[in-house]
């Protein structure tokens, strides 16, 4: 989705109302999130909801946890994003089930348009289906699909998505193995 139609480069690819809410939001979060301590979880997800986040069932967001715009993040039951990570949401990010956000994994909604002489933005939403598992400081490029509990290992890369109950590891990644789902 083309995000800024700009005729220069000079202009803001967002308008005031969207740069004013996240001024509000970083406000807020650095007030009243970032030093909080870990147990305060439910503190910090109400302030998440308060700013628009569509979270359901018992969700952890650390505090440290630096989430660009809580109204582009979708949350469901057991989901957590560790201290660290960077969600870069200026589109929707949906975390399923149980799916983990590992400390300093990046997870990026944007990007530019380098053939536009105005280098547009361009933003594509970001998917990851239940139990699956981002590790520490892996990057996800805008329009991935993770699915079902696939695992994308420590710094890998993607810019494809991931194929269910798979397991990935390199720049770019690359499926390694199956992954056993252990029933207990």
């Amino acid at each position: 989705m083309l995000v800024s139609g700009r005729t220069s480069r000079k202009q803001a690819s967002f308008s005031l109302k969207n740069r004013l809410y996240r001024l509000i939001w970083k406000t807020v979060y650095l007030l009243l999130i970032e030093y909080t301590p870990v147990f305060m979880r439910g503190w910090r997800v109400n302030l998440y909801k308060l700013f628009g986040a569509k979270i359901t069932g018992r969700v952890n967001i650390y505090p440290k946890a630096i989430i660009w715009s809580p109204s582009n993040l979708v949350m469901k039951e057991g989901s957590c994003i560790a201290n660290g990570a960077i969600i870069y949401n200026q589109d929707l990010i949906t975390l399923g089930k149980r799916a983990l956000i590992s400390q300093g994994a990046h997870i990026c909604t944007g990007t530019h348009d380098y053939n536009s002489i105005n280098f547009d933005l361009k933003t594509k939403p970001i998917e990851i289906k239940d139990d699956a598992w981002i590790c520490a400081e892996a990057f996800i490029c805008p329009g991935v699909k993770v699915g079902e509990g696939a695992v994308l290992g420590a710094r890998a890369f993607t810019h494809q998505d991931l194929d269910s109950w798979c397991v990935y590891t390199g720049n770019p990644a690359r499926k390694i193995r199956k992954r056993i789902r252990s029933i207990k």
